[in-house]
């Protein structure tokens, strides 16, 4: 039997105890059902006190999810050893109607354009041993007028340029009167970047030094210096990506002309003739070569060097190259490192992935904000949930997959089900018997021996 209950005990500081007896149903109904997941199929999943109206109370809880993913992390997951980084990304949820709180149009990559749903923001700490990523904090994303009409006027704008057309130029030369120097140190945040430093600065603050996070990873929406500065004001070294095309240049070495200014900026870097002396690591894959460079290089909108590494790519048959351009803030962090940490942010994908096919991300009907809020929050908590539960029967069989630990629990309900309609209830010997082979119907790889009678 799966055991959930023992599981969510340390939530008792902040959650009562009808709370999470309720949540302890629902997601061990979670675990066994098939079809969508929503509130009717929780119900008719969750057995002996678990009613649909139930359910109902459980969504309409007010709950603190973050305190709850922080203290199940702490109790169950977390591991001395090992270090984490601090990962985040957008997820957008489509949605049909018009009464679902929070509703908007947001651009999907799945789809390449935007669609009408819910996006909300999640953070999630990686282990760099296990590769792995915990769901630690999610925020619905709600934009205000002020935003939209914004996005809207851009993109009008954008539509109205015809292709090719320049920009006008300012009338007369030089420097407009009365213009003063600004320090690109001091930046005003988009609404979007302000909301993800206060999602950022209330885990810092929750975590309160007890696990020591470095640096935050982010995609390539991010990579320029507005949320560069805002990952510094949160004492993190932010680790992105930067356009293919993004105007880098070597630091000037040369000499002094003796008047006015030191010069700054020395040659742009060309992506296709890269000095040798930046070369790192050559790696040779059939007949792909991929290089590696690394070198401290400035960018005219940021306010300090950047820690580059540009991955190239060769065709070594058609000679034809790709390349991609990672930094950092952190200008003492080797290039291994880099590559290794920005390629584990992809992690939190996947934990996208497991909460839209399994744990009804994608399907629930909740349209409330309470309801919603707790919904979208369960979903990313059963990933949690699950990989400590898989953490048991991996012990004895590495194999054991998240289909397997549905299949167990889908085959101890039917099991229970049957059970209770016998007139005697069996034999200890032959009880085990049943749940080996009930259990063992839909698994990949059963941890358990299936006796098969003669």
């Amino acid at each position: 039997m799966i055991e959930i209950l023992p599981l969510l005990e340390c939530f008792a500081p902040v959650l009562r105890a009808t709370t999470y007896q309720q949540m302890s149903r629902i997601a061990l109904a979670m675990m066994g059902m098939s079809g969508r997941v929503t509130m009717l199929g929780m119900s008719r999943w969750t057995g002996a006190g678990g009613s649909y109206r139930t359910v109902q109370r459980f969504f309409a809880t007010v709950i603190p999810w973050a305190s709850l993913f922080w203290l199940f992390f702490r109790t169950h997951l977390y591991r001395q050893e090992e270090v984490y980084l601090l990962a985040g990304d957008e997820v957008v949820v489509t949605k049909a109607g018009k009464a679902t709180h929070g509703l908007d149009r947001f651009f999907a990559s799945l789809y390449g354009k935007p669609v009408p749903g819910l996006a909300f923001f999640a953070l999630a700490l990686v282990s760099v041993q296990t590769r792995h990523a915990f769901p630690i904090a999610i925020e619905q994303i709600r934009r205000s007028e002020a935003e939209k009409a914004a996005s809207k006027a851009k993109a009008a704008a954008k539509q109205a340029k015809p292709a090719g057309a320049k920009c006008a130029q300012r009338a007369g030369a030089g420097r407009p009167k009365g213009s003063k120097n600004q320090s690109k140190g001091e930046v005003q945040l988009t609404p979007e970047l302000g909301r993800i430093q206060a999602l950022v600065g209330a885990l810092l603050q929750r975590i309160a030094g007890f696990l020591p996070l470095t640096y935050l990873l982010l995609d390539g929406h991010f990579g320029n210096h507005n949320a560069l500065q805002m990952a510094r004001q949160c004492h993190l070294h932010l680790i992105s990506k930067l356009r293919a095309d993004a105007a880098l240049f070597f630091a000037y070495a040369g000499p002094y002309c003796g008047r006015g200014p030191r010069r700054k900026y020395g040659e742009r870097v060309n992506y296709r003739y890269l000095p040798d002396q930046y070369l790192k690591e050559t790696r040779l894959d059939g007949r792909i070569q991929t290089c590696f460079y690394q070198a401290t290089l400035l960018h005219k909108e940021f306010s300090q060097p950047l820690n580059v590494v540009i991955i190239v790519k060769t065709n070594l048959d058609t000679q034809a190259t790709a390349h991609v351009v990672l930094f950092s803030s952190d200008l003492d962090l080797a290039y291994a490192q880099l590559v290794t940490y920005y390629s584990l942010r992809f992690q939190i994908e996947f934990n996208f992935r497991d909460a839209k096919q399994f744990w009804g991300l994608e399907d629930f009907m909740n349209i409330s904000p309470i309801a919603v809020t707790n919904a979208a929050n369960l979903a990313l908590f059963m990933v949690n949930l699950s990989y400590r539960l898989l953490l048991d029967f991996r012990r004895s069989h590495l194999d054991f997959s998240l289909l397997d630990l549905k299949a167990l629990a889908r085959g101890y309900r039917y099991m229970e089900e049957t059970i209770q309609l016998l007139p005697q209830k069996p034999e200890p010997f032959l009880l085990t018997q049943i749940f080996n082979r009930v259990t063992a119907l839909g698994q990949i790889h059963a941890p358990y021996p299936v006796l098969v009678p003669p």
